[in-house]
């Protein structure tokens, strides 16, 4: 049996269970298991992850998983220029835009009134 020990960093601990958040464990894999297919099997999108280390080297998706290795998996960067090392994609995940709502004209004309009322 493969066993492969997870690590998911930041935000992506969000799609955890409570007792895998913000530590290492240890799962068990399928013999043909990539980075992919666990990381999804672990509840975590694969449309969230930036960049996979293996053993310490970054991998892409397709990356078959073998006995004893361990995963670190990261979410977007904000404030570190890690598209050197990313290999799950292209290019980095992280393209800042702004979306604008039907509703923020109402919401900036009352925020000019004195505020929100507390929730």
């Amino acid at each position: 049996m493969v066993t492969a020990t997870f690590r998911f960093h930041e935000e992506l601990n969000d799609f955890l269970a409570p007792a895998r958040r913000g530590q290492a464990f240890t799962v068990p894999c399928a013999e043909a298991a990539t980075t992919k297919h666990m990381i999804e099997a672990l509840g975590v999108p694969h449309t969230e992850v930036e960049l996979i280390l293996v053993n310490g080297e970054s991998v892409d998706f397709s990356r078959l998983l073998h006995d004893g290795d361990r995963v670190a998996v990261y979410p977007r960067f904000e404030a570190t220029d890690v598209a050197p090392r990313v290999r799950v994609r292209e290019y980095p995940l992280h393209n800042p835009r702004f979306v604008a709502d039907a509703h923020l004209g109402g919401l900036a004309r009352h925020e000019g009134q004195g505020g929100l009322d507390p929730v």
